[in-house]
């Protein structure tokens, strides 16, 4: 845990015992994780989750006093954190965003991308321990709201390039050409780049059961996207059509697969049946 002291709560005890193990102190309610004067770090699966973990009932807000920080590392609506915000300075608190790109192991090694947004002075109080959690971390500016939008862009970006490579290799094996083979040429010689190598491999071996990041989040993500762009009067033509591609996977029983799952659906949709998934 890098030399910090740790209260720990999950709405789902069992998962506190890795933490338990390495010396954490669980908690039965999030406003035991709080007092005035402490930090708090949450990463929760959606805007209603945090809220409720927030604000509910025994949530962080009744602990609150000053000099109180909140970091959340969830992937959440720009607004919700605008909110949050502007109520934790009534309770004389911080609010931080800290949103992350990475997947799991890349955030038990600490080399997650970070995105930070919020008030300057609340910034620096949380600056060694995002350099403890990151790779590099992303100044996005003040506005409470701005690293919720560069995840939810980045996210689309990471959906975009998966389809993309989904749709090259069904394109490829349907010309009779390895899958595999494809892949490899294509990543040695144009996308050498860590996203392209790590969802490709999965994409041409089709292992899709082995959820890091599931659809039915990644769909989760994407509808944040496509509501702000539609704030924002910003098309976004691809999102349109990952929806569809997510959406008609969840309807078909795959939402708890990996989001690589897309290109189950580009195969199927070209006439490949794929006999791993």
């Amino acid at each position: 845990m890098a030399g910090f002291k740790l209260k720990v709560y999950n709405r789902t005890r069992e998962k506190l015992e890795p933490l338990l193990k390495l010396g954490a102190q669980a908690v039965n309610f999030p406003a035991e994780t709080a007092e005035p004067g402490s930090m708090v770090i949450t990463m929760l699966s959606d805007d209603a989750a945090l809220r409720d973990v927030t604000l509910g009932s025994h949530g962080l807000c009744d602990s609150f006093g000053s000099g109180s920080l909140h970091l959340s590392m969830s992937t959440i609506s720009p607004d919700t954190s605008r909110d949050l915000a502007q109520r934790h300075r009534q309770a004389g608190g911080d609010y931080i965003a800290a949103t992350v790109s990475g997947r799991p192991d890349a955030a038990a090694t600490g080399k997650l991308g970070i995105y930070v947004s919020g008030a300057s002075e609340a910034k620096k109080r949380v600056a060694d321990i995002l350099r403890t959690l990151g790779r590099n971390v992303a100044d996005c500016g003040e506005d409470p709201g701005a690293a919720n939008v560069v995840k939810l862009a980045a996210n689309f970006m990471l959906f975009s390039a998966v389809e993309a490579f989904a749709e090259a290799l069904t394109f490829a094996e349907k010309q009779n050409l390895d899958r595999n083979a494809v892949m490899k040429a294509l990543c040695d010689n144009l996308f050498d780049d860590v996203v392209y190598r790590n969802y490709g491999k999965l994409l041409a071996e089709q292992h899709y059961d082995d959820p890091q990041f599931k659809l039915k989040l990644a769909f989760k993500d994407l509808k944040l996207a496509i509501q702000c762009s539609e704030s924002a009067d910003a098309p976004m033509r691809l999102a349109e059509s990952l929806h569809n591609r997510m959406l008609s996977l969840i309807a078909t029983g795959r939402g708890d697969c990996d989001f690589s799952v897309i290109g189950r659906g580009a195969a199927e949709e070209a006439g490949l049946i794929h006999a791993n998934n």
